[in-house]
């Protein structure tokens, strides 16, 4: 039996968001309605614009600041489900606070408002992340939902502000999912409603949000634009090195099928397609696209890598695929659409 079901209204937090705007779509597309979080008006205006042919069943509504107290109170009132995403993640940030506080106040204060302003809510899917599962060090390792990045909060702790971006946005995204858990465990009994978290490592994929040039790309996409459409600078130890990830549209598939699915209540369920070494992306644009380059050129790299890949950082897909029944596009899909919306754009 379903929680939520088409035709229930669903609250999404950072509407304009690179992975929230695809939930939207989804969730549009199967017949929500949808009430979508913005920080300003004119951050909804494309949305309003993008999904004009669902006329009524779009609903923007403004929270300029999701740290502020009760920032989410009206937004949650006569919601089925909640997809809660918004939460910072770019590269220059001095003060790790600047991660933290928007990060933990902005999730906790979704359930605090839905703890006080929605009794009849059924569910809230939380985007979560692989930050807040890996532990990164030099071995090959397959993460699962049982592992929690800790070393991130240290060195964060011990640091401060000298400690790198990526630390600071792996402890920001262990510490809110750890507050939303504790919250809820100390509140389930006085609710109708259940968490699930879903947690992608890097996110791949065409945007459908209005993007003004590259630069302003997400920071996953980014790094694959500057790796597949940058330049010959990247060394070969860099192309060699590993991570996972998951196409944007599989992942917003996913927060669906986790505020529908009973048995994903509870659970925490990470989302990927599998592992990559960055010349593989390189190998497939290639074989697939090469005109998409002014000069009919890709970056070639280092092809024989292929020889020679050792995927370090890999994570259990099984949960995902048992829970949701989920499948996953290829890489080759993924570059192939990629490429093709980077080209529509001028890129």
């Amino acid at each position: 039996m379903p929680i939520v079901k088409p035709g229930d209204k669903i609250l999404v937090t950072g509407a304009n968001g690179y992975i929230p705007a695809w939930v939207v779509n989804q969730l549009l597309e199967k017949g929500y309605a949808v009430r979508a979080t913005v920080r300003s008006k004119e951050k909804g205006t494309h949305l309003e614009e993008y999904f004009k042919k669902f006329g009524d069943k779009l609903e923007i509504a403004v929270v300029p600041d999701i740290t502020a107290d009760g920032a989410f109170d009206e937004a949650v009132k006569g919601v089925d489900g909640i997809e809660h995403m918004a939460s910072p993640f770019h590269n220059n940030v001095d003060d790790p606070e600047e991660f933290i506080r928007p990060a933990v106040d902005g999730t906790v204060g979704v359930l605090k408002s839905a703890l006080k302003n929605n009794p009849n809510l059924k569910r809230i899917v939380i985007t979560s992340s692989c930050a807040a599962v890996i532990t990164v060090q030099p071995e090959a390792r397959t993460f699962s939902e049982e592992d929690w990045n800790e070393a991130s909060i240290k060195q964060t702790e011990e640091l401060g502000r000298k400690a790198d971006a990526m630390t600071k946005y792996r402890a920001s995204k262990t510490l809110a999912e750890r507050a939303a858990w504790d919250f809820w465990k100390a509140h389930k009994s006085e609710v109708n409603w259940d968490i699930a978290f879903i947690n992608p490592p890097m996110v791949f994929g065409p945007p459908i949000q209005e993007v003004e040039s590259p630069e302003k790309l997400n920071t996953s996409l980014k790094a694959w634009y500057d790796f597949v459409i940058g330049d010959d600078s990247k060394s070969r130890d860099v192309l060699a090195s590993s991570n996972s990830w998951i196409d944007v549209r599989d992942l917003a598939d996913a927060h669906v099928l986790a505020l529908e699915k009973e048995a994903a209540g509870g659970e925490r369920i990470i989302i990927t397609q599998g592992p990559y070494v960055w010349q593989e992306w390189l190998d497939i644009a290639n074989s697939i696209a090469p005109s998409v380059r002014p000069n009919g050129k890709i970056v070639k790299g280092y092809p024989e890598l292929e020889e020679e890949k050792e995927y370090k950082i890999k994570y259990d897909n099984l949960k995902g695929k048992r829970l949701l029944g989920i499948t996953y596009r290829s890489k080759e899909e993924t570059t192939r659409d990629t490429l093709a919306d980077f080209a529509k754009r001028g890129w």
